[in-house]
């Protein structure tokens, strides 16, 4: 299974590759070279399997392109927020954990960015991944209404936390004399209204 948290064993001494290693194989293709690197015959390359077994569980390439969206659409929601509440903590702690499970991994964060790519060119995922982000989006709503009272600065606050988490890694510019990861660090400090130089909160 493809999960945030533990690593995907390989199965040894099976007759048969196991569905999930087909999807797991078909999600990191995807996230390497998109949706057009998801075929078949590769997948089946890079498990060391003949393309047969693929027919067992899947009718076609695009019944597998649902799978991999399935799982991926459960392990950035589900699996995340279950964690998160299990993990437990303060509001803003909740959200810093959230954003790094779903975005400061090597596993996730390549599948959701060529998930955004796919999205441009395909409705069926584009409306995936609306209900992805409305759930994302809805969290940020609940985590910082908890400290913040204002609905307009809770809506401008977990879109501003959005956009950081994503739009960061697309851009080149400099912060004169910071760094990257000092600046996230500001921008957290003031969207979790943190920031000991402010005189007031919301």
């Amino acid at each position: 299974m493809y999960r945030v948290d533990g690593e995907v064993g390989h199965i040894v001494g099976t007759a048969r590759t196991p569905r999930e290693r087909w999807v797991e194989e078909g999600l990191r293709a995807l996230s390497e070279g998109g949706p057009d690197a998801v075929r078949v015959e590769a997948l089946a390359k890079r498990l060391k399997v003949t393309k047969g077994g693929f027919y067992g569980y899947f009718a076609d390439r695009q019944a597998l392109l649902e799978a991999m969206l399935e799982v991926w659409e459960r392990d950035s929601t589900d699996e995340v927020i279950d964690r998160v509440e299990r993990e437990g903590g303060d509001p803003k702690t909740k959200i810093e954990r959230a954003g790094g499970l779903t975005f400061a991994g090597d596993r996730l964060l390549p599948i959701d960015l060529a998930v955004r790519d796919w999205a441009r060119r395909d409705e069926a995922v584009a409306e995936r991944l609306r209900r992805v982000d409305n759930r994302r989006m809805a969290l940020l709503r609940e985590m910082i209404g908890t400290f913040c009272s204002d609905p307009g600065e809770v809506e401008a606050r977990s879109l501003i936390a959005f956009c950081v988490a994503i739009g960061h890694r697309f851009l080149a510019a400099d912060h004169d004399g910071r760094t990257r990861e000092e600046v996230l660090d500001r921008a957290a400090d003031l969207i979790l209204d943190r920031d000991p130089g402010r005189s007031g909160g919301c």
